[in-house]
């Protein structure tokens, strides 16, 4: 049977999540029960694990990857609705869907089930083709759950990168640059920071084509990262801006990484895409936090004077380097 063929089976059957590897917990007090829980489930595919205690019940719910608990509401040590208020307390970082099971029937033992955090209810005698149908309900919103969590872990990376070139976002450099910031206080060591401009970059759109330019953008940025130290940081700040974090950088020093980007960048030459190839001119404006200085600063005023280190390199006819100390942002 193909692949398709299986995903289309599963979806037939309700069962999208791979039983073999759902862990079920059944906390049952009553020997005959839980015998009987453990055989059908391990013969549906689950993986199971026991307990007759709401105290051992718990610590398995903590320390394993359980994500479906069947737990009777008059188990010994914890009852069912407190073990279920207990877990919900513990914010897994996956989530464990609840049964309780129960003899009573009445609206307000259901009401009161459901709000210590149960997902689901049983009455007992338990009717096993009706256990079978809510497991994979319980499988389902599962997957939907592992499904949102993978989400959520996308849009964090999209946040957190830029999705064109690979290297930091403009968001996540922020951060970066607030945290050194203090920790440059903290140890009163300098850092560097430089703003980096592709010149003319309007021509190599024109020229070979908004893709070709995209394609150079992305060659650019992996060319400085792999030219920095490992524990510098680079971002795309926006369109064909990036900046750079140089940590424990003197003005000397962040001029002459400056200077040897540039020159790298002059000597190589950038694939299009379009069966071309085309050089590259950057213009760079830098400055340095220097926290024995005394003087009051914050991150945004380093950006804005290395911005303006910048602007002047531009001014000055481009393909060049412009570093100047903090006390000279406003000339």
């Amino acid at each position: 049977m193909n692949q398709s063929s299986k995903v289309e089976r599963k979806m037939e059957s309700g069962d999208l999540t791979d039983k073999a590897k759902v862990s079920v917990l059944v906390a049952e007090d009553d020997r005959v029960t839980r015998s009987l829980l453990e055989k059908q489930l391990s013969q549906w595919g689950y993986c199971v694990q026991t307990s007759a205690d709401g105290h051992q019940a718990l610590e398995i719910l903590k320390k394993t990857e359980v994500r479906i608990a069947i737990l009777d509401w008059m188990i010994p040590g914890l009852e069912g609705p407190e073990l279920c208020r207990r877990l919900r307390l513990l914010k897994k970082p996956r989530y464990t869907y609840l049964i309780l099971l129960t003899s009573r029937d009445s609206d307000a033992d259901l009401i009161e089930g459901l709000e210590a955090g149960a997902d689901d209810y049983m009455t007992k005698p338990i009717n096993l083709m009706e256990l079978r149908a809510r497991l994979k309900t319980a499988g389902r919103i599962i997957e939907l759950e592992d499904s949102l969590i993978t989400a959520r872990k996308k849009l964090a990376r999209l946040a957190l990168t830029d999705s064109l070139t690979g290297v930091w976002s403009r968001f996540r450099f922020q951060q970066f640059l607030k945290e050194e910031y203090n920790r440059s206080r903290r140890s009163a060591q300098p850092f560097g920071l430089l703003m980096v401009d592709v010149d003319n970059f309007k021509e190599i759109n024109d020229t070979f084509g908004h893709p070709a330019g995209d394609n150079v953008l992305k060659q650019l940025a992996q060319l400085l990262k792999k030219n920095l130290r490992n524990y510098d940081r680079i971002a795309r700040y926006g369109g064909d801006e990036f900046i750079i974090l140089l940590l424990g950088s003197d003005l000397g020093g962040t001029g002459s990484v400056a200077r040897r980007l540039l020159e790298i960048i002059r000597q190589k030459k950038f694939k299009t895409g379009t069966g071309s190839t085309t050089s590259v001119r950057l213009s760079l404006g830098g400055t340095v936090f220097f926290p024995e200085s005394g003087k009051e600063s914050d991150p945004e005023k380093l950006i804005v004077t290395a911005d303006r280190a910048l602007y002047r390199a531009k001014k000055e006819g481009r393909d060049r380097t412009v570093v100047i100390p903090l006390e000279e942002e406003n000339i």
